[in-house]
């Protein structure tokens, strides 16, 4: 610590003011609202204020800036001390801060972005995803990441399980391979001291602190979590804060960031080229990967990062199956409009032998359910690359959902494609009806077709591309053109996917007969073709529903 400067005292005094008038701003701000979490803002005020002016490099006026150092709150009770921080810089104003939780205001009581300032309550430290990446921090040496705890021991409605043992958290950091720093969280200079020391290994700083500091009524106790408190005591405490904050002449700003970092722009992004590559080939670029290991949670979180700043195109990628595992972290990477894509391989029956743990058959489901998000289903290798073009200019999350076998090539390399437009890939003028199938059942249509034109029976089948959003016209025109005969045929369960989308887009059409084949139980092990008929939804199963649905429309007249 050679280089270490300890702050003079204006500077520790002005970091202290900083930290109380951040508790004043909290308790005025979750008191006015008649909720929020005084007491867990409380407990992180001179670490926000440390953090804020004296260790951040950043321009206040422009928070998203690329070359800012990058502030992230895990311990999303604590929204209101982040807005007061925005407000000491200049970047709020206060009259701000107390439209908290109204339904007109941008301001939430918990912040919706993934982030890192963690709490040790029933959340933060007993996450599994935390772990997660403190190993991948770990591994990578990431000597730029610095991890914060508030250590304050109380929970919602019982104590943290380590309570105040610090000594339990250094040692589980430093067995992950972090340099951990036990610090007395209400102290800035100790908080000073620790945010200075030179890093070449991810960073853990262990702060000691107290739910509720400063609110004697509420400090380190219990049945406050979630309360704001009553007016007259909250004027109380404003009161006594502001009698702490002692005048000073000096002024802290934050430092200007280091400006290493180039523009890069990620607008009118496009494919230089039509797929060009012979059936068989394979492209691979491994200094554009990074390898995230069976951490699915993590690797969406890491996604969501790199895409933070509108720097990086994010394309996250793992089996179907296991998106399921961070569907947390996919639903609040939708709901910070975040900018990620994600590809899902071994969907459907397509991974046959390997049992129904590794089939992906209820991600429509999943993917269709999150806010803003497109939900591609590419049959070939053509329909892939294009859904990846697509989707890297489609604003929000994107899935693309493939399988884990080749599939034969149907579309020439210069089709042209969009997202909610609908190819008509098999037809005729005799058509009686209409099929919808993505994917891999998609050929297995094509196939039923084939066999059916013997039986001088014409279908016709489309190819949704995306099932949300769904091109429900071009269905229902052609739908009319056979009659009103439609069947959809998926390998994902009933629930959720292209034949609930399709229901839920026709329930006012009259004149429809639609029937759905899908996968209705959990599976067994099998080859997949022999899935696809034990399950009733390969080509001969097609076939059969095609012919059930002439013979009820005949059976009706």
């Amino acid at each position: 610590m050679e280089d270490y400067h300890k702050p003079d005292q204006q500077t520790i005094q002005v970091l202290k003011n900083i930290a109380n008038r951040l508790r004043i701003n909290c308790i005025k701000a979750t008191t006015a609202a008649g909720y929020g979490h005084p007491t867990s803002c409380c407990s992180v005020a001179e670490i926000m204020s440390v953090l804020f002016f004296h260790t951040m490099r950043y321009r206040p006026e422009d928070p998203r800036h690329y070359n800012n150092d990058r502030f992230l709150l895990s311990k999303g009770h604590a929204a209101p001390a982040l807005y007061s921080m925005w407000v000491e810089t200049g970047f709020l104003k206060e009259s701000e801060m107390f439209s908290l939780c109204h339904a007109d205001s941008s301001h939430e009581s918990h912040t919706m972005h993934l982030s890192r300032v963690l709490s040790d309550g029933r959340w933060e430290m007993s996450e599994g995803s935390v772990w997660e990446a403190m190993s991948f921090a770990s591994y990578y040496q990431l000597d730029n990441l610095v991890a914060i705890l508030d250590i304050n021991r109380l929970g919602q409605s019982d104590t943290a399980p380590l309570q105040h043992h610090v000594d339990k958290y250094y040692k589980r950091f430093e067995a992950f391979g972090w340099h951990a720093i036990i610090v007395d969280g209400h102290s800035v200079e100790e908080l000073c001291k620790a945010l200075s020391q030179p890093r070449h290994q991810p960073t853990a700083i262990i702060a000691k602190t107290i739910k509720g500091k400063g609110i004697p009524a509420a400090e380190d106790k219990q049945g406050w979590h979630a309360k704001p408190l009553p007016k007259d005591m909250a004027e109380m405490m404003v009161k006594d804060w502001q009698g702490r904050i002692t005048n000073t002449s000096k002024h802290l700003y934050p430092s200007a960031p280091i400006e290493d970092s180039p523009p890069v722009s990620l607008r009118n992004i496009r494919m230089p080229s039509a797929p060009s590559y012979k059936a068989g080939e394979k492209n691979e670029h491994p200094n554009r990967f990074v390898e995230c290991y069976m951490a699915q949670q993590n690797m969406v979180s890491v996604a969501v990062g790199c895409a933070a700043r509108d720097r990086n195109l994010v394309f996250a990628s793992t089996l179907a199956p296991f998106f399921t595992r961070a569907h947390d972290q996919l639903r609040m990477a939708a709901m910070s409009e975040s900018n990620i894509k994600l590809c899902g391989s071994h969907c459907g029956l397509s991974s046959g032998e390997e049992g129904p743990s590794l089939m992906g058959l209820e991600d429509f489901a999943m993917f269709r359910a999150l806010p803003s998000s497109t939900v591609f289903y590419p049959s070939d290798g053509v329909t892939a690359e294009k859904a990846m073009d697509l989707a890297a200019t489609t604003k929000g999350l994107c899935y693309i959902r493939t399988s884990r076998h080749d599939c034969p090539i149907i579309y020439n390399s210069n089709e042209d494609f969009h997202v909610g437009q609908a190819k008509v890939v098999y037809q005729s003028k005799d058509d009686q009806v209409t099929v919808v199938a993505g994917g891999m059942m998609i050929h297995e249509a094509l196939a039923a077709a084939e066999h059916l034109k013997k039986e001088r029976i014409s279908i016709r089948i489309i190819d949704p591309f995306t099932i949300k959003p769904l091109d429900y016209k071009t269905i229902i025109d052609h739908g009319r053109a056979t009659r009103g005969r439609v069947l959809t045929v998926e390998d994902h369960y009933y629930e959720g996917g292209l034949g609930e989308a399709l229901s839920s887009g026709m329930v006012n059409e009259q004149g429809f007969n639609l029937h759905c084949l899908a996968v209705s139980h959990v599976p067994r092990s099998g080859k997949p073709h022999e899935l696809l008929k034990i399950y009733g939804i390969d080509r001969d199963a097609i076939a059969q529903a095609v012919r059930k649905l002439m013979s009820s429309s005949t059976n009706a007249k």
